[in-house]
């Protein structure tokens, strides 16, 4: 029977949080009364983690399936890789950690029944780090003024999108994925629920700060144009103040004979300039590479085995 429902986990080294996820996650599961499948991508974990989705797949084949990755691409390449062979009318994803409890998962299906094809998770209570907290508010705030991407709680993966939207993002292809962003834009009647969040119970968070900065560059880069604009009409002011500088400094060598400050405060001007120049090599850089790993079309992943009921039917 075809599952009206897709669960869709992304693992890394989670060995300690799976045997709690998987219990909670199926009690809920069943509750609901209706056909899922639950697909676990195993993203080139070093701990036992394999070892126990294998496990899972043999107490529930028939709602179970496992992905496994031969080595670390990342949780987004690992809910597409999910999403590419997801069965389901909707999709949910939720990760590993149980900071966003299986058991919200009912709030986001309601809403999806409901009408929305595309619903966000909105943490209450959250219970990260002073620094990530307001580290993601300022980062919601930057995106909200770049793009017209408008999310709550872009940080939340606890999500659910219909099969339509599923099928958007799949056909996008990009290396550098962002799937609440392409969700949002894909969407023709977005919603977002509010949703408990919990504290890490074991391990520690995968998200770096060079990640976390990493994850909104892309975010940024790869849905506007606005920071080349904006780059753009910086150097152009730097360049009339610039010019006005010098015809000062012009004017006091030449009529009021005065040099004492003007080879410092030239070479200050060149500084500053040669580091204007350096950001802009760098943010063209990132759009310039952009388009690299898009024409290389390189698989984005590779999978050592999938494991699954009938996987050579």
């Amino acid at each position: 029977m075809k599952p009206d429902i897709s669960v869709v986990i992304p693992v890394y080294n989670e060995a300690d949080n799976l045997t709690e996820l998987f219990s909670r996650l199926m009690s809920t599961m069943d509750k609901l009364g209706r056909p899922y499948e639950v697909i676990f991508t195993n993203d080139g974990s070093k701990d036992d983690s394999g070892k126990i989705l294998r496990d899972f797949f043999k107490q529930r084949p028939d709602e179970v399936r496992v992905i496994d990755f031969n080595g670390n691409y990342g949780q987004h390449i690992a809910i597409i890789a999910a999403l590419e062979r997801a069965r389901g009318k909707m999709v949910v994803t939720l990760d590993a950690d149980l900071q966003n409890p299986p058991e919200e998962i009912p709030k986001l299906v309601a809403a999806i029944d409901a009408g929305h094809d595309s619903v966000g998770g909105k943490r209450m209570g959250r219970q990260d780090s002073f620094f990530r907290k307001y580290a993601s508010k300022l980062l919601n705030v930057i995106r909200e003024r770049c793009t017209d991407i408008k999310m709550s709680d872009q940080g939340c993966m606890l999500r659910a999108y219909s099969a339509n939207v599923v099928d958007a993002i799949i056909r996008t292809g990009e290396r550098s994925t962002f799937l609440p962003a392409l969700a949002y834009k894909f969407s023709a009647n977005p919603g977002e629920v509010e949703v408990e969040h919990a504290a890490r119970a074991h391990g520690q968070s995968k998200y770096s700060l060079y990640k976390l900065i990493r994850l909104n560059f892309d975010l940024i880069t790869g849905f506007t144009l606005l920071p080349l604009q904006m780059f753009t009409l910086f150097s152009v002011a730097c360049a009339a103040g610039s010019f006005v500088l010098v015809l000062i400094l012009f004017y006091m060598r030449i009529f009021l004979h005065d040099n004492t400050n003007g080879v410092f405060t030239l070479f200050a001007i060149l500084f500053f300039l040669i580091s204007v120049a350096m950001i802009g090599i760098g943010l063209i850089g990132e759009y310039v590479g952009r388009a690299y790993q898009s024409v290389q079309q390189r698989p984005r992943y590779n999978i050592r085995e999938l494991i699954e009921k009938n996987a050579d039917a």
